[in-house]
């Protein structure tokens, strides 16, 4: 079976979208993007937190209840920043999505657009079990 989470310098820990997707159903993980609202709109994986890189305060995390916390944007660059953040502010480690939005979306899993709504969050969670078995 191939690696899936990969270390490299400063306690980053990157992970693919199977292993994002699987942790995702398994309720193992929250998962904040860290793009523009205007981009999180666009295209989101679905139960995504959105808190824009450039509004970025550590103080407004959503509380990770013994999940991992995973950081995702576009294509990993911004996603890493914030993750750089984390590990300046103490945090032992910051995990993001590599290749973030076009890595998901070149797996072919599920994401949502629009506005999120309460009714995204409720379903979001039944449509990332399809991916539990990636």
């Amino acid at each position: 079976m191939m690696n899936t989470a990969t270390w490299t310098e400063k306690r980053l820990i990157e992970i693919d979208a199977a292993t994002l997707c699987r942790w995702l159903a398994s309720d193992m993980a929250v998962l904040v993007d860290v793009r523009e609202e205007w981009e999180f709109a666009q295209d989101r994986i679905p139960g995504a937190i959105n808190l824009p890189l450039s509004k970025f305060d550590i103080r407004k995390l959503p509380a990770e209840d013994g999940r991992r916390l995973v950081l995702t944007c576009a294509v990993g660059r911004r996603s890493a920043q914030a993750a750089g953040i984390l590990l300046a502010t103490g945090h032992d480690t910051a995990t993001h999505l590599r290749g973030g939005m076009l890595a998901w979306d070149d797996a072919d899993f599920e994401t949502e657009s629009g506005a999120p709504t309460v009714a995204d969050a409720a379903r979001s969670k039944v449509e990332l079990l399809s991916c539990a078995s990636a």
